[in-house]
């Protein structure tokens, strides 16, 4: 079997390569040739000719375009959407001795075998393609959905929101649907941890997805007749204008669902089909963690221990949106946080409260940036000082200031690695001698996803990866490398939480003769490295060796280092 083939069958498929095997080699009952010398004799331009041959050859019936319109949502009342998707199963026709099943593995009996139990019928596979049975899975359950059926069963209890004035230009029949719907969708939000909800209109549908573990996902797609009530009903919630619909809008929506405190920021973004809204889910009851919590190693907690030691200069935490900088600096505040020294921070916004330590929320628009909080700051006479983030030369020159006047400076930074945080704030416009005497170390950091605990597998990892990791054969034989399955504990997405990896850049005098010279951001990473800076790759191999995340994680969130 050529490996275009097997590939296309795996895609279209989902196939196994054993099953591939099994089925290639296998012998038909009317000549003597098997399936895979029938197929090799054959070219096919795409898959749906690929597999609609093969269907022939198995004598299954092929289905090239599937009716979604006409199938029942009542067929998959009893069936959940995770289970459907897993299995690439959904029930299509249920007639009066059998019911016709849409399958794209028509090899995976144990899904057939359920279905027989639920339904007490004769089951009839029909294969089709694996693309085109998933879009069609979102359509039946999408319509589902659509009925609102099962909203009546949340507790209202749980859900503690105070019912809104949807859009009296478009009010109607559908609105205590709507608001079920959308109380429903933040219910759920909460109950599978999604950090981010987005609600994406398009010319003739719209889409609902969770962020999960820095991963979106689709959830279900609404009917494009309630993407104004949808809209309006959200915005009523967090005070928006629904009147505006042409200007991007910010807004807050403080709610209480099932006893946790969550705060939702919510944004609009006019777009060709509607209203883009995504909402940014802050539980607020969560504890803070514990540095030790966090996934730093044994020695670089030793490090930041020492840079929290001291009394003056500026520790900074670098990396993209949603690496969990903040996260870290509340860690590093509840370490420091006593009677004896005096915390404040200016944030944007305050995510976590603290006891102990006063806390500044920015707003723009009456002119409280964090330039300004930060110089209201150094009358309050503080020992510590945390800004949210540095953004401007205004921010940064006075955090340099508040660090050489003999207070302690937590800030974060957005840059791609530890190294770049120098470059960074010289772009800025920040004077080098001062960033050079000032700055204590850099923490760079980012988030892979933990294999769950449950359901993780060992993996033994090809050739490729083996040279990619740079680590050998025998290696990888005593290690613990693991790859992701699925189960019922992790929702079948293989993991549960995340981690960090990181690297810690101390400034010593060598780091600082560079920075003086404005030595780009590479070589101060190699003579950070030539000091014993462990990077993100390495870092993340610890990781992977001891089984807590997979390669593929660690390859898509790391570079290969210079």
């Amino acid at each position: 079997m050529s490996v275009e083939i097997q590939n296309l069958l795996q895609k279209s498929t989902g196939l196994s390569p054993e099953q591939l095997k099994t089925l290639w080699n296998n012998t038909s009952m009317i000549r003597s040739e098997s399936i895979g010398d029938a197929l090799s004799k054959k070219t096919f331009q795409n898959a749906e000719e690929l597999v609609s041959e093969l269907c022939k050859e198995l004598g299954l019936d092929f289905m090239k375009d599937i009716p979604y319109n006409d199938i029942s949502a009542d067929l998959v009342r009893e069936i959940p959407i995770n289970y459907s998707k897993q299995n690439s199963i959904l029930p299509f026709k249920e007639e009066s001795d059998q019911v016709i099943v849409l399958v794209s593995n028509p090899l995976n009996i144990k899904a057939l075998d359920d279905l027989r139990v639920l339904f007490g019928k004769r089951i009839k596979p029909v294969v089709t393609l694996a693309g085109k049975l998933l879009d069609a899975i979102n359509r039946v359950y999408e319509k589902s959905t659509a009925n609102l059926s099962g909203l009546d069963e949340i507790d209202e209890e749980e859900v503690d929101l105070e019912d809104g004035i949807v859009d009296l230009l478009e009010a109607g029949e559908d609105d205590a649907p709507v608001i079920k719907l959308v109380n429903s969708l933040l219910f759920r939000a909460v109950k599978e941890k999604a950090s981010d909800i987005h609600i994406e209109p398009y010319e003739k549908d719209m889409v609902v997805r969770f962020r999960i573990d820095g991963i979106l996902f689709d959830i279900f797609k609404p009917p494009k007749k309630l993407q104004n009530a949808i809209s309006s009903r959200i915005k009523v919630m967090a005070n928006l204008n629904i009147a505006e619909k042409r200007l991007p809008q910010d807004g807050r929506i403080p709610l209480k669902v099932g006893g946790k405190d969550i705060d939702i920021r919510l944004s609009t973004v006019p777009t060709a089909h509607g209203e883009r809204l995504v909402m940014r889910l802050q539980d607020r009851s969560n504890v803070i963690l514990e540095l030790e919590q966090l996934g730093f190693s044994e020695g670089n907690l030793t490090k930041i221990d020492d840079l929290l030691a001291r009394t003056y200069g500026i520790m900074l935490v670098t990396g993209p949106t949603g690496s969990g900088k903040s996260t870290t600096l509340y860690a590093c505040l509840s370490r420091l946080n006593s009677t004896d020294v005096n915390i404040l921070t200016v944030e944007d916004p305050v995510e976590q409260r603290i006891h102990g330590i006063g806390q500044v929320q920015v707003n723009a628009k009456i002119g409280l940036t964090f330039a300004a909080g930060l110089r209201s700051f150094l009358r309050q006479d503080p020992d510590i000082i945390m800004i949210g983030e540095i953004r401007d030369l205004e921010t940064s020159e006075l955090a340099i200031n508040s660090s050489l006047t003999g207070h302690l400076v937590l800030s974060t930074l957005h840059t791609n690695d530890a190294a770049g945080a120098f470059p960074r704030l010289i772009d800025i416009g920040a004077e080098p001698f001062l960033i050079a005497t000032s700055i204590l170390g850099v923490i760079s950091q980012r988030l892979v996803r933990v294999l769950c605990p449950h359901c993780k597998a060992p993996h033994d990892p090809s050739d490729f990866e083996l040279n990619t990791l740079g680590i050998t054969r025998q290696q990888a034989t005593v290690a613990q490398i693991s790859k992701a399955v699925g189960c019922n504990q992790c929702n079948q997405k293989g993991y549960v939480g995340r981690t960090l990896i990181q690297e810690l850049l101390p400034v010593t005098d060598d780091i600082r003769s560079l920075i003086m010279q404005k030595r780009d951001g590479n070589t101060i990473k190699k003579q950070a490295v030539a000091n014993g800076m462990v990077t993100f790759r390495e870092h993340g191999m610890q990781k992977v060796l001891a089984g807590i995340t997979t390669i593929e994680e660690l390859l898509s969130n790391t570079q290969l280092d210079i």
